[in-house]
């Protein structure tokens, strides 16, 4: 969503950056592109891998950060740090998908790894192979949004079939003991993993009350989300901050973007990608 994101944040000569989810820097360089301000912004990424291909960013001045957003952000609010712009572009990176070995995608064999920081322990393949019955289950409708009878159905054929080490035992797993879908039936529960392996949205939910305050006045901050779970997480977020009336921190567009006709032609995997807005006071 380059497009969608340039015209929302309006980056000016002179402009900081934060962003918080920078993975390959597709939006990062542009913007910097037109501020021309590298040296007052940052970047952030849980992912070694991403955070070593934004080396030539690092070259011009922009510090690079091999973290995860919130205690980036926590550091920041406690410095009183403040950035012109906030860029969130939440989920998994296309890269991390394509990468076999990342484990990310059940299109191709890999380790059950799923961690966008390599360096932390516990991978998908600890929770499929050491949660109960019951946790695997709850874990699939809470994050899967799974129906609770399939849920239950898919953790008792894990359990009883456990231990597993790849991607495809997984998902031919999943998919042997589930109904036709038009999308893979192990598309839901993959997802469930992801969010619990890195903690997603627990992370989300803490970080969003913070941003306000890293911005300048009339500073920007654009988040972009992939599943309903996280949107609903900002949404929520971005209508309370709304509703506060003249106490709101932010100014808070209406508008939902989402992704246009070439994009889509170009990265289908953008379809469900939904852009929102705000604006400090």
């Amino acid at each position: 969503m380059l497009g969608e994101v340039l015209d929302v944040l309006q980056p000016q000569k002179g402009e900081s950056l934060l962003d918080l989810t920078a993975g390959f820097g597709g939006h990062s360089r542009r913007i910097l592109e037109q501020t021309g301000e590298y040296e007052e912004s940052v970047l952030v990424d849980r992912d070694q891998v991403a955070i070593d291909s934004l080396s030539d960013l690092a070259a011009k001045g922009a510090t690079l950060l091999h973290m995860d957003f919130l205690t980036a952000v926590s550091a920041f609010f406690v410095e009183k740090r403040r950035f012109d712009m906030i860029l969130a572009d939440l989920g998994v990176s296309s890269p991390q998908l394509d990468e076999s070995e990342r484990g990310f995608s059940f299109m191709y064999e890999g380790d059950l790894d799923m961690r966008m920081d390599q360096t932390q322990g516990t991978t998908a393949k600890t929770i499929i192979n050491s949660y109960s019955e019951r946790d695997l289950a709850e874990l699939f409708v809470k994050y899967g949004e799974v129906k609770r009878g399939l849920a239950a159905k898919v953790a008792r054929e894990i359990t009883h079939a456990r231990p597993f080490s790849t991607t495809k035992q997984l998902a031919d797993l999943i998919k042997a003991h589930t109904p036709y879908s038009r999308h893979h039936p192990a598309t839901r529960f993959f997802q469930a993993l992801r969010i619990e392996v890195n903690d997603e949205l627990g992370l989300l939910e803490k970080v969003l009350p913070m941003l306000p305050d890293l911005l300048n006045p009339r500073g920007r901050l654009c988040v972009i989300t992939f599943h309903s779970l996280e949107d609903r997480i900002v949404k929520s977020w971005l209508q309370d901050e709304a509703g506060k009336g003249l106490e709101s921190r932010l100014i808070v567009s209406k508008q939902l973007h989402t992704s246009g006709v070439s994009e889509l032609e170009n990265n289908p995997r953008a379809r469900s990608a939904k852009l929102r807005f705000a604006a400090r006071v």
